[in-house]
């Protein structure tokens, strides 16, 4: 199998969007109707009249089979670009179409019918340029952030992509690995994504990390701490807005009631969470509740009228952290309060 061609990250190309292109499928071929006959002499009286010609019976409207034999030369056509390598990545491994025409179709049934993501503030988010989207984290397993990641990408009017910073655990394990980089996450780490915001991306982080989504259930929708505000200085240098995200629905989905700490370090794990069905049921325990999900972006806080040396005061660092956890706290509350029920 060909390698697939390698972008720079700073090549005009990749910040053009680009959007898979689609073979067309040839029009379906339509016979036309017999026209009208030539009269012919009248019939007798109590003659048979002529049986009418045959007429080709064709299956479905011909405008639903185009749409149909479009779909297919365009599976047909990803496959073989997929085959070939005729396909472009980033240099951090970011597949733009795999993400588009794969990644999100499969995740898509799982944001609009299971969890039934509900967005708000979406228009919050830049058309254009770089931003730091800062979300709290839940749910014993990562599935918010890829959740907010289809919220992104479905809901904006400019068609924009997130790109989540992921912790170091991510990246190790097999078949994971690949497909988070294939996704667009990164290593969490100041230096990439300084480089994604200076280069118009969109990026997420969630700095509560693995204290957040593997926090006791009895401690749910309470944040936590959320380090030491690398995410501010990271926003101030690559000078972006940091737009606060607030997400209700997640806490619900494991209920963590127990961590079996001595399993977890065996494994190597953070934690090794215990819930009223995992791992008592076995696999069946570890599907995900069907909770009702909200997802809202806030508005923005500006950081491009600080000075460069700005990131050098502790106490500015601090009271820009401070603020935006307290704007996702205060919508957390408010989206709990106007949530009719856990499920519906």
């Amino acid at each position: 199998m060909a390698d697939a061609k390698v972008i720079p990250f700073d090549d005009d190309r990749s910040r053009a969007r680009r959007r898979p292109a689609r073979a067309d499928g040839e029009t379906a071929a339509v016979r036309a109707l017999p026209g009208p006959q030539e009269p012919g002499p009248p019939a007798s009286p109590g003659a048979e009249e002529p049986a009418a010609p045959d007429v080709p019976v064709t299956a479905g409207p011909p405008a639903a089979r185009g749409d149909w034999e479009r779909r297919l030369a365009g599976g047909l056509a990803f496959l073989r670009r997929r085959i070939t390598g005729e396909y472009e990545v980033d240099e951090f491994g970011y597949d733009e179409e795999l993400t588009d025409q794969v990644l999100m179709s499969l995740l898509r049934p799982l944001y609009e019918k299971y969890f039934r993501v509900e967005v708000k503030g979406v228009e919050n988010i830049p058309d254009k340029g770089g931003a730091l989207i800062v979300a709290n984290h839940s749910g014993t397993l990562p599935l918010d952030g890829l959740m907010m990641q289809v919220a992104v990408h479905d809901h904006h009017p400019a068609g924009r992509h997130l790109r989540l910073l992921a912790a170091d655990l991510v990246f190790v394990l097999p078949v994971v690995n690949e497909l988070a980089r294939k996704a667009g996450h990164t290593l969490a780490c100041a230096e990439d994504a300084e480089r994604l915001l200076r280069s118009g991306e969109i990026v997420g982080v969630m700095p509560e990390g693995f204290k957040g989504i593997g926090k006791p259930f009895g401690e749910r929708y309470k944040l936590q701490r959320f380090g030491r505000g690398g995410f501010v200085s990271t926003a101030l240098r690559a000078g972006v807005p940091i737009v606060p995200c607030s997400i209700v629905g997640a806490e619900e989905i494991y209920p963590m009631v127990g961590n079996a700490r001595t399993l977890a370090r065996i494994l190597g794990l953070p934690y090794f969470p215990l819930t009223p069905t995992f791992p008592w049921l076995g696999p069946l325990g570890a599907l995900p509740l069907p909770t009702k999900w909200t997802i809202q972006f806030g508005e923005p806080i500006p950081t491009d009228s600080y000075a460069p040396e700005a990131t050098e005061d502790p106490m500015l660092m601090f009271n820009l952290t401070d603020q935006v956890r307290e704007q996702i706290q205060h919508t957390l509350y408010k989206l709990l309060v106007q949530r009719r029920s856990v499920f519906f």
